[in-house]
């Protein structure tokens, strides 16, 4: 116990490195306050992620446990730093979905998602001295407007190109509202990390 609150006590008053290329983690974390530096995950992210679909492996858990890789990755170089992974996926009829790499690709995306449901699941692991001492995973459904294909073409003209860096085609804090129902669960989980119960165990002591 008493190693547990030095560890979060360190974490509070020192900056910690976030296992991630992506800006909105960035800017989400960033806005929050936190004190933080980023670098890459030093692993495939991919070959993990085929690897542990192979392994018959719980589509739902698959957030946490990659999150655990890409932290450990990084604190296996930097032990006596505090490292953050996290990592996110949607699930639409059982399946993963992944990003899609042409606009034509995201049109077609977006009419299997009009006016249905999917899951968006967010883990988040913290490591130490190449350990896991933390790790949650959230999860917030997310239902599309029913769309035509008129109102899919304007939307897309109006994100151009930046929307594929989106998995489900839509970025929630821009301009995402115009085409998305209705949000069931954390929002800041909906954008790539779970922030509440992250800021709940940096607040445990």
């Amino acid at each position: 116990m008493f190693i547990t609150i030095c560890v979060v006590h360190m974490f509070l008053n020192k900056p910690f490195i976030l296992a991630s290329n992506s800006a909105s983690r960035y800017r989400l974390l960033k806005n929050a306050g936190l004190n933080f530096t980023t670098t890459p995950p030093l692993c495939n992210e991919e070959h993990i992620k085929r690897q542990l679909i192979q392994k018959s492996t719980n589509k739902k858990i698959l957030p946490k446990l990659l999150a655990k890789e890409k932290a450990l990755s990084v604190s296996l170089k930097r032990p006596n730093q505090l490292v953050v992974g996290s990592d996110t996926i949607i699930i639409f009829n059982n399946m993963i979905i992944n990003k899609a790499n042409t606009l034509e690709e995201a049109k077609k995306k977006l009419q299997k998602l009009s006016g249905k449901k999917h899951q968006i699941i967010s883990g988040v692991s913290v490591c130490y001295k190449n350990k896991q001492i933390w790790s949650s995973q959230q999860t917030s459904t997310i239902q599309i407007k029913k769309l035509n294909q008129k109102q899919i073409n304007n939307y897309l003209k109006k994100t151009g190109k930046q929307i594929l860096y989106s998995v489900g085609c839509y970025q929630v804090e821009k301009l995402g509202p115009h085409i998305i129902k209705s949000i069931n669960g954390d929002f800041f989980n909906v954008l790539g990390f779970p922030l509440f119960p992250f800021l709940s165990f940096l607040s445990k002591v």
